[in-house]
Protein backbone atom coordinates (compact mmCIF):
# COMPACT_ATOMS: atom_id res chain seq x y z
CA UNK A 1 0.00 0.00 0.00
CA UNK A 2 1.40 3.40 -0.94
CA UNK A 3 1.21 6.13 1.64
CA UNK A 4 1.63 9.36 -0.32
CA UNK A 5 1.14 12.77 1.20
CA UNK A 6 -2.42 13.09 -0.03
CA UNK A 7 -3.19 9.79 -1.72
CA UNK A 8 -6.47 8.26 -0.56
CA UNK A 9 -6.97 4.57 0.11
CA UNK A 10 -10.43 3.11 -0.29
CA UNK A 11 -9.68 0.45 2.30
CA UNK A 12 -7.44 0.87 5.30
CA UNK A 13 -5.67 -2.34 6.38
CA UNK A 14 -5.14 -2.73 10.12
CA UNK A 15 -3.06 -5.90 10.36
CA UNK A 16 -4.44 -8.79 12.42
CA UNK A 17 -7.81 -8.12 14.07
CA UNK A 18 -9.36 -11.55 14.26
CA UNK A 19 -11.92 -10.82 16.98
CA UNK A 20 -15.03 -9.90 15.07
CA UNK A 21 -16.14 -13.46 15.54
CA UNK A 22 -13.19 -15.56 14.52
CA UNK A 23 -10.48 -17.34 16.41
CA UNK A 24 -8.35 -14.32 17.13
CA UNK A 25 -5.77 -14.36 14.35
CA UNK A 26 -2.21 -15.34 15.08
CA UNK A 27 -2.23 -14.82 18.84
CA UNK A 28 -5.02 -12.26 18.52
CA UNK A 29 -2.65 -9.29 18.07
CA UNK A 30 -1.03 -7.51 15.12
CA UNK A 31 2.68 -7.94 14.53
CA UNK A 32 4.81 -5.12 16.04
CA UNK A 33 5.97 -3.78 12.68
CA UNK A 34 2.37 -2.99 11.72
CA UNK A 35 1.39 -1.01 14.77
CA UNK A 36 2.75 2.46 13.99
CA UNK A 37 1.67 2.18 10.37
CA UNK A 38 -1.83 1.21 11.39
CA UNK A 39 -2.12 4.12 13.83
CA UNK A 40 -1.11 6.39 10.98
CA UNK A 41 -3.82 4.88 8.80
CA UNK A 42 -6.42 5.63 11.48
CA UNK A 43 -5.35 9.29 11.57
CA UNK A 44 -5.29 9.53 7.79
CA UNK A 45 -8.74 7.97 7.45
CA UNK A 46 -10.32 10.58 9.70
CA UNK A 47 -8.29 13.43 8.17
CA UNK A 48 -9.63 12.45 4.75
CA UNK A 49 -13.12 12.20 6.19
CA UNK A 50 -12.74 15.81 7.39
CA UNK A 51 -11.64 16.80 3.85
CA UNK A 52 -8.32 18.17 5.03
CA UNK A 53 -4.95 17.86 3.31
CA UNK A 54 -1.87 17.24 5.39
CA UNK A 55 -0.85 20.85 4.73
CA UNK A 56 -4.17 22.09 6.16
CA UNK A 57 -4.24 19.64 9.05
CA UNK A 58 -0.68 20.23 10.35
CA UNK A 59 -1.09 23.83 11.62
CA UNK A 60 -4.54 23.04 13.04
CA UNK A 61 -3.20 20.16 15.13
CA UNK A 62 -0.14 22.18 16.11
CA UNK A 63 2.62 20.12 14.50
CA UNK A 64 4.79 20.45 11.41
CA UNK A 65 3.86 18.94 8.07
CA UNK A 66 6.86 16.62 8.37
CA UNK A 67 5.64 15.34 11.76
CA UNK A 68 2.12 14.71 10.49
CA UNK A 69 3.42 12.94 7.37
CA UNK A 70 5.75 10.77 9.46
CA UNK A 71 2.93 9.76 11.82
CA UNK A 72 0.55 8.89 8.97
CA UNK A 73 3.26 6.87 7.23
CA UNK A 74 4.03 4.95 10.44
CA UNK A 75 7.61 6.23 10.70
CA UNK A 76 7.38 7.74 14.19
CA UNK A 77 5.43 7.61 17.43
CA UNK A 78 2.88 10.40 17.88
CA UNK A 79 3.78 13.10 20.46
CA UNK A 80 1.95 12.70 23.81
CA UNK A 81 -0.84 15.20 23.05
CA UNK A 82 -1.16 14.51 19.32
CA UNK A 83 -3.91 11.89 19.61
CA UNK A 84 -6.11 14.07 21.83
CA UNK A 85 -5.73 17.08 19.56
CA UNK A 86 -6.30 15.06 16.39
CA UNK A 87 -9.32 13.22 17.77
CA UNK A 88 -11.00 16.48 18.84
CA UNK A 89 -10.14 18.33 15.65
CA UNK A 90 -11.26 15.52 13.34
CA UNK A 91 -14.37 14.58 15.36
CA UNK A 92 -13.08 11.00 15.41
CA UNK A 93 -15.52 9.51 17.96
CA UNK A 94 -12.62 8.75 20.33
CA UNK A 95 -11.14 6.27 17.85
CA UNK A 96 -7.79 8.06 17.49
CA UNK A 97 -7.48 8.31 21.28
CA UNK A 98 -8.27 4.62 21.62
CA UNK A 99 -5.74 3.75 18.93
CA UNK A 100 -3.04 5.70 20.77
CA UNK A 101 -3.79 3.85 24.02
CA UNK A 102 -3.36 0.50 22.33
CA UNK A 103 -0.07 1.05 20.53
CA UNK A 104 1.30 -1.72 22.78
CA UNK A 105 0.02 -5.26 22.98
CA UNK A 106 -2.69 -6.22 25.45
CA UNK A 107 -4.63 -9.34 26.23
CA UNK A 108 -8.17 -9.88 25.00
CA UNK A 109 -9.43 -8.09 21.92
CA UNK A 110 -6.74 -7.54 19.28
CA UNK A 111 -5.48 -3.98 19.55
CA UNK A 112 -6.66 -2.84 16.16
CA UNK A 113 -10.04 -4.50 16.39
CA UNK A 114 -10.64 -2.29 19.42
CA UNK A 115 -11.04 0.65 17.04
CA UNK A 116 -14.00 -1.02 15.34
CA UNK A 117 -15.35 -2.07 18.74
CA UNK A 118 -15.08 1.56 19.84
CA UNK A 119 -17.41 2.57 17.01
CA UNK A 120 -19.77 -0.30 17.82
CA UNK A 121 -20.42 1.09 21.29
CA UNK A 122 -22.01 4.27 19.94
CA UNK A 123 -23.49 2.92 16.72
CA UNK A 124 -26.98 3.70 15.51
CA UNK A 125 -27.13 0.47 13.51
CA UNK A 126 -24.86 -2.48 12.79
CA UNK A 127 -25.21 -4.96 9.92
CA UNK A 128 -23.29 -8.25 9.86
CA UNK A 129 -23.09 -10.93 7.16
CA UNK A 130 -21.15 -14.06 8.09
CA UNK A 131 -20.44 -17.19 6.07
CA UNK A 132 -17.56 -18.75 8.05
CA UNK A 133 -18.70 -18.96 11.66
CA UNK A 134 -21.25 -17.51 14.06
CA UNK A 135 -20.45 -13.81 14.70
CA UNK A 136 -18.79 -13.03 18.02
CA UNK A 137 -21.79 -11.08 19.32
CA UNK A 138 -23.96 -14.21 18.99
CA UNK A 139 -21.57 -16.92 20.21
CA UNK A 140 -22.01 -19.02 23.34
CA UNK A 141 -19.02 -19.43 25.68
CA UNK A 142 -18.67 -23.08 24.62
CA UNK A 143 -18.72 -22.21 20.92
CA UNK A 144 -16.19 -19.39 21.38
CA UNK A 145 -13.94 -21.60 23.48
CA UNK A 146 -13.96 -24.20 20.70
CA UNK A 147 -12.76 -21.57 18.23
CA UNK A 148 -9.96 -20.40 20.49
CA UNK A 149 -8.93 -23.96 21.38
CA UNK A 150 -8.69 -24.89 17.69
CA UNK A 151 -6.58 -21.82 16.87
CA UNK A 152 -3.30 -22.46 15.03
CA UNK A 153 -0.64 -21.70 16.09
CA UNK A 154 -2.05 -22.83 19.44
CA UNK A 155 -2.97 -20.32 22.13
CA UNK A 156 -1.96 -20.71 25.76
CA UNK A 157 -4.56 -21.16 28.48
CA UNK A 158 -4.21 -17.55 29.64
CA UNK A 159 -4.62 -16.27 26.08
CA UNK A 160 -7.76 -18.36 25.60
CA UNK A 161 -9.29 -17.12 28.84
CA UNK A 162 -8.42 -13.49 28.06
CA UNK A 163 -9.92 -13.64 24.57
CA UNK A 164 -13.00 -15.45 25.84
CA UNK A 165 -13.53 -12.84 28.56
CA UNK A 166 -13.16 -10.02 26.03
CA UNK A 167 -15.67 -11.63 23.69
CA UNK A 168 -18.26 -12.17 26.43
CA UNK A 169 -17.84 -8.59 27.61
CA UNK A 170 -18.38 -7.31 24.07
CA UNK A 171 -21.60 -9.34 23.78
CA UNK A 172 -23.21 -7.15 26.45
CA UNK A 173 -23.60 -4.60 23.67
CA UNK A 174 -26.78 -6.32 22.43
CA UNK A 175 -28.61 -5.62 25.69
CA UNK A 176 -26.81 -2.48 26.86
CA UNK A 177 -27.60 -0.68 23.58
CA UNK A 178 -31.38 -1.19 23.15
CA UNK A 179 -31.55 1.77 20.74
CA UNK A 180 -28.96 0.25 18.41
CA UNK A 181 -30.42 -1.87 15.61
CA UNK A 182 -28.42 -5.08 15.09
CA UNK A 183 -29.02 -7.05 11.89
CA UNK A 184 -27.36 -10.41 11.24
CA UNK A 185 -27.45 -12.51 8.07
CA UNK A 186 -26.09 -16.00 8.77
CA UNK A 187 -25.52 -18.87 6.37
CA UNK A 188 -27.53 -21.99 7.22
CA UNK A 189 -24.43 -24.17 7.04
CA UNK A 190 -22.97 -22.40 10.09
CA UNK A 191 -25.41 -24.38 12.24
CA UNK A 192 -25.05 -27.61 10.26
CA UNK A 193 -21.27 -27.78 10.67
CA UNK A 194 -21.71 -29.00 14.28
CA UNK A 195 -18.60 -27.14 15.41
CA UNK A 196 -17.74 -28.30 18.93
CA UNK A 197 -20.18 -31.20 18.75
CA UNK A 198 -23.93 -31.73 18.97
CA UNK A 199 -24.31 -30.36 22.50
CA UNK A 200 -22.45 -27.14 21.70
CA UNK A 201 -24.50 -26.64 18.54
CA UNK A 202 -27.82 -27.28 20.26
CA UNK A 203 -26.96 -24.73 22.94
CA UNK A 204 -25.86 -22.31 20.22
CA UNK A 205 -29.17 -22.56 18.34
CA UNK A 206 -31.12 -22.01 21.56
CA UNK A 207 -28.96 -18.99 22.34
CA UNK A 208 -29.41 -17.42 18.90
CA UNK A 209 -33.16 -18.00 19.08
CA UNK A 210 -33.26 -16.27 22.47
CA UNK A 211 -31.32 -13.29 21.10
CA UNK A 212 -33.70 -13.06 18.14
CA UNK A 213 -36.46 -12.18 20.63
CA UNK A 214 -34.76 -8.87 21.46
CA UNK A 215 -36.52 -5.95 19.78
CA UNK A 216 -33.26 -4.48 18.53
CA UNK A 217 -31.90 -7.73 17.05
CA UNK A 218 -32.90 -9.11 13.63
CA UNK A 219 -31.47 -12.48 12.57
CA UNK A 220 -31.99 -13.87 9.08
CA UNK A 221 -30.77 -17.19 7.70
CA UNK A 222 -29.43 -17.51 4.17
CA UNK A 223 -30.58 -20.99 3.09
CA UNK A 224 -28.23 -23.56 1.62
CA UNK A 225 -29.88 -23.40 -1.79
CA UNK A 226 -30.14 -19.96 -3.39
CA UNK A 227 -29.95 -19.32 -7.13
CA UNK A 228 -28.71 -15.78 -6.52
CA UNK A 229 -26.44 -14.61 -3.71
CA UNK A 230 -24.97 -11.10 -3.26
CA UNK A 231 -22.53 -12.11 -0.54
CA UNK A 232 -20.09 -14.31 -2.43
CA UNK A 233 -17.20 -11.91 -1.82
CA UNK A 234 -17.17 -12.93 1.83
CA UNK A 235 -18.18 -11.73 5.30
CA UNK A 236 -18.68 -8.04 6.05
CA UNK A 237 -19.93 -5.60 8.64
CA UNK A 238 -21.49 -2.17 8.13
CA UNK A 239 -21.93 0.42 10.85
CA UNK A 240 -23.86 3.69 11.01
CA UNK A 241 -22.80 6.25 13.63
CA UNK A 242 -25.10 8.60 15.51
CA UNK A 243 -24.28 11.38 13.04
CA UNK A 244 -25.15 9.05 10.13
CA UNK A 245 -21.60 8.37 9.00
CA UNK A 246 -21.02 4.88 7.60
CA UNK A 247 -18.02 2.61 8.04
CA UNK A 248 -17.31 -0.97 7.05
CA UNK A 249 -15.18 -3.80 8.36
CA UNK A 250 -13.93 -6.78 6.37
CA UNK A 251 -11.99 -9.66 7.89
CA UNK A 252 -9.62 -12.15 6.31
CA UNK A 253 -7.45 -14.90 7.76
CA UNK A 254 -4.58 -12.66 8.86
CA UNK A 255 -5.90 -9.12 8.70
CA UNK A 256 -8.87 -6.82 9.13
CA UNK A 257 -9.86 -3.93 6.89
CA UNK A 258 -11.57 -0.73 8.00
CA UNK A 259 -13.54 0.79 5.11
CA UNK A 260 -14.33 4.50 4.88
CA UNK A 261 -14.37 5.18 1.13
CA UNK A 262 -17.87 6.19 0.01
CA UNK A 263 -17.79 4.17 -3.22
CA UNK A 264 -16.75 1.00 -1.42
CA UNK A 265 -19.34 1.59 1.30
CA UNK A 266 -22.04 2.10 -1.33
CA UNK A 267 -21.19 -1.27 -2.89
CA UNK A 268 -21.28 -2.98 0.51
CA UNK A 269 -24.64 -1.37 1.31
CA UNK A 270 -26.09 -2.60 -1.99
CA UNK A 271 -24.89 -6.13 -1.31
CA UNK A 272 -26.28 -6.06 2.21
CA UNK A 273 -29.69 -4.85 1.00
CA UNK A 274 -29.76 -7.54 -1.67
CA UNK A 275 -28.84 -10.27 0.81
CA UNK A 276 -31.62 -9.19 3.16
CA UNK A 277 -34.10 -9.81 0.37
CA UNK A 278 -32.45 -13.11 -0.61
CA UNK A 279 -32.33 -14.50 2.94
CA UNK A 280 -35.30 -16.02 4.73
CA UNK A 281 -37.67 -13.66 6.52
CA UNK A 282 -37.29 -13.17 10.27
CA UNK A 283 -40.12 -15.58 11.06
CA UNK A 284 -39.00 -18.17 8.52
CA UNK A 285 -35.46 -17.94 9.88
CA UNK A 286 -36.69 -18.69 13.40
CA UNK A 287 -38.74 -21.61 12.09
CA UNK A 288 -35.71 -23.05 10.33
CA UNK A 289 -33.59 -22.77 13.46
CA UNK A 290 -36.29 -24.50 15.50
CA UNK A 291 -36.41 -27.33 12.95
CA UNK A 292 -32.63 -27.69 13.09
CA UNK A 293 -32.83 -27.76 16.88
CA UNK A 294 -35.60 -30.35 16.86
CA UNK A 295 -33.65 -32.61 14.52
CA UNK A 296 -30.93 -33.08 17.15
Amino acid sequence: MTHGTDGIDSITTYGTFGNGGGRGGVGGEPEPQYILKMFGEVVKTFRKRARLTQEQFAPLVGYSLETVASIEQGRRLPPPDFAERADSLLDAFGVILAAAKHLTRRKGLASWFRQWAQLEVGALSLYTYECRLIPGLLQTPAYARTLFTDQLPPLGDEQIEAQLAARLERQQLLRSRPNTAFTFILEEHLFLRDLGGAEVTSELIDHVLDLSKLRNVDIQIMPLVRHHHAGLDGPMQLLETQDHQWFGYLEGQEHGQFVSDLKVLSALQMRCASMRSQALSLDDSKSLMRRMRGAR
